[in-house]
């Protein structure tokens, strides 16, 4: 089969856009200054940034609400987090959603030396929440509910509407924070008719470039700093803005397809019939195709009995690069906390392999990457001890 370049990892980052390099370019050429200055050439600057903000701010559905520009997601997760709750006068409840990125799982530990104490909520085969048994969790003292609004391993979306409801029904004044990382512009979501606190979200998987992110508060929800300098934005979050990765992502929001979710679930589909032709006994991991709970972009596949190290490393031989499974965990080796909490076993979970999509696939990529993995796999299982 003729070798080409095929990225399937675009859960992971996404390549910048021509459009978001020529922007990124022209203002680290002209328009470099610092936004705080007082003179012209700053303030146009703060001019570029302040577009993209109301960019940001109308693509998610948030026009009146604040956006406060971080250094990426992870940032923006822990200032949702950690920033309210140092606005907490007591002790209480933290529920954290057990498939949860370690941007969020991992704030764990410092919400604990916070004096709160941390559940996790349980999520079903599919990856998505169990509502009735955090039905069970909720009471007067839980202070934040977080959740994500799509797996970045599986492709699950959050039922955010459910757990709203239930959080007004049960601890109305407990807060929720949505890390929408792998939903922003990919999953229909409107902040300001939500009744989520904060929603969080990383400019390098829209095509962007990395080290810039935004965290969107809803108008008079507080949080307080975690960085600590000169005070820019609104005292929330200091140090000088990136402007060049600001107007980047504001330029990456302008420019996202229309067409891009509906382009991309074609072709996910197109790869999970594909594979199941390949391999007969290919298991999915996450919501059917038809569920509605099924994102558009992520797609993860066990092809048991052959390890996902032993696939990828096979398929990027052909030039095509996919995970096995979060980007920033892929070198822990250890299993996915994500799959064994949705139920997989830990064989299964060792030969889960992610295939994440953008707007830039094709179908001819598609086939190229299931002819190789019926190549692979064909060859590869009678490698394996048994």
């Amino acid at each position: 089969m003729p070798n080409r370049n095929v990225y399937l990892d675009n859960s992971a980052t996404t390549r910048p856009s021509d459009a978001v390099v020529s922007a990124m370019l022209r203002v680290l050429q002209e328009n470099w200054h610092n936004p705080s200055a007082l003179y012209q050439p700053a303030m146009q600057a703060e001019k570029l940034m302040t577009a993209a903000r109301e960019s940001c701010l109308k693509a998610a559905g948030a026009v009146g609400h604040t956006l406060v520009f971080t250094a990426g997601g992870t940032e923006a997760d822990n200032l949702a987090i950690l920033g309210y709750l140092r606005t907490v006068k007591k002790p209480g409840r933290v529920l954290l959603f057990s498939v949860e990125h370690p941007a969020v799982l991992n704030c764990a530990q410092e919400i604990e030396r916070m004096g709160h104490k941390v559940q996790h909520v349980p999520v079903d085969k599919r990856g998505v929440c169990d509502l009735e048994k955090l039905e069970a969790m909720l009471g007067e003292d839980v202070h934040l509910i977080t959740l994500m609004q799509v797996n970045n391993e599986v492709g699950a979306v959050q039922p955010i509407e459910a757990v709203c409801r239930l959080r007004d029904q049960y601890c109305s004044k407990a807060a929720i924070h949505v890390d929408g990382v792998q939903g922003f512009l990919r999953v229909p979501f409107h902040f300001g008719k939500s009744g989520v606190q904060s929603y969080a979200f990383s400019g390098h998987k829209i095509h962007a470039s990395k080290g810039v992110g935004g965290l969107i508060l809803r108008k008079g929800h507080r949080v307080a700093p975690i960085v600590f300098g000169g005070g820019q934005e609104g005292d929330i979050r200091s140090g000088t803005e990136n402007v060049p990765g600001i107007v980047g992502m504001g330029e990456a929001v302008r420019t996202y397809p229309a067409e891009g979710c509906e382009h991309m679930m074609a072709l996910k589909q197109r790869l999970w019939a594909g594979i199941q032709a390949a391999v007969p006994n290919a298991k999915l991991n996450g919501p059917d195709m038809d569920d509605p709970a099924c994102a558009c972009h992520i797609l993860n596949v066990t092809l048991a009995p052959v390890r996902s190290q032993t696939m990828l490393f096979a398929l990027e031989g052909d030039g095509i690069y996919v995970s096995a499974g979060s980007a920033c965990g892929a070198h822990k080796q250890k299993v996915s906390s994500v799959l064994t909490a949705m139920g997989l076993s830990t064989a299964e979970a060792d030969c889960a392999l992610r295939f994440s999509l953008c707007p830039d696939v094709t179908e001819e990529d598609v086939d190229y990457t299931v002819a190789a993995i019926k190549k692979h796999y064909d060859m590869l299982k009678a490698f394996v001890r048994r």
